[in-house]
């Protein structure tokens, strides 16, 4: 049996849903297509989410599903400078004309980049540090103590791979135009297709919950109530650090794993703060928005 997963023609964390009822529907194929030959823009959500699937599809039929590249140029060269295709062959079976790009030819402020354990988080957060703050201080207007928690931020959330999804996963950083509001902001992506959060937080917070326990309640547990799947003192105080930073600079975070989204929404925007009974997909994927100081200041 053969199936087609087809990559939604704007692809970002709003229409994530329909790549993942795609999957659910590919779920017993054991030949998969990839289909993205029509896909006309893609947020940071979007590459990571795809690299993820790539990772878990293979895993799950032992060879690499097929994948057909955008027709665009000009999207297919974006993909490119955020150094997706640089990893996309080696879990995919790639199909098209990629083009080469030169290292630095891109002001992007972070490739699309691998986290596997500890290491890989430090050595992002270093690589992104110097970049980020010109960026976040240059083209936002942000004052510079929000370069600050900046790294701090983007640590985190690529800690929260290393720790929980027990299989790494990925991350990308870019800096573009929020199409409803015409203004610049920073974006952060993670995804992972390991347990997700529903099965990290069991052990330790299923019992509470009962009845209700399900990856809404995990999704509320580890966001809102800085619940931890390490009994610890002090553990689960990542989220609660995003969490505050972003309220701070009134940005948006952005937690979907298994059935269940969260979000915590700024004034500037309209997201729901629970969505459930979502398509499933496996492991977690997180965003940040950090916007512009006009955003800000309103």
């Amino acid at each position: 049996m053969s199936a087609i997963i087809t990559v939604p023609q704007r692809f970002d964390d709003h229409t994530f849903d329909q790549f993942a009822g795609s999957w659910a529907e590919a779920v017993d194929a054991s030949k998969v297509l990839v289909d993205a030959h029509a896909c006309e823009w893609i947020a940071p959500y979007g590459l990571t989410a795809l690299l993820a699937a790539g990772e878990a599809l293979k895993a799950r039929t032992g060879e690499a599903a097929r994948f057909t590249v955008p027709t665009d140029r000009d999207v297919v060269h974006f993909w490119a400078r955020m150094g997706f295709f640089n990893h996309a062959k080696e879990i995919f079976e790639v199909h098209g004309r990629v083009p080469a790009v030169r290292s630095g030819e891109s002001r992007v402020l972070l490739e699309v980049t691998p986290v596997r354990q500890a290491e890989d988080v430090h050595s992002v957060v270093h690589h992104i540090q110097e970049k980020s703050s010109a960026i976040l201080a240059g083209e936002l207007g942000l004052d510079p103590k929000a370069t600050l928690g900046f790294g701090m931020a983007l640590s985190e959330a690529c800690q929260n791979i290393v720790e929980h999804s027990g299989t790494g996963g990925w991350v990308a950083v870019h800096s573009y135009t929020w199409r409803k509001l015409g203004r610049r902001v920073v974006v952060i992506a993670v995804a992972d297709t390991g347990v997700g959060f529903r099965h990290s937080l069991e052990p330790t917070q299923g019992k509470q919950y009962g009845e209700r326990w399900g990856d809404a309640a995990a999704l509320e547990a580890a966001v809102l109530k800085n619940m931890s799947r390490f009994r610890d003192p002090g553990r689960g105080q990542g989220l609660l650090g995003i969490r505050r930073y972003l309220q701070r600079w009134q940005g948006k975070l952005s937690v979907r794993s298994g059935t269940a989204r969260i979000t915590i929404v700024p004034q500037w925007d309209e997201d729901v703060p629970m969505a459930e009974d979502l398509p499933p997909f496996p492991g977690a994927q997180v965003q940040l928005v950090i916007p512009s100081e006009a955003i800000s200041e309103r």
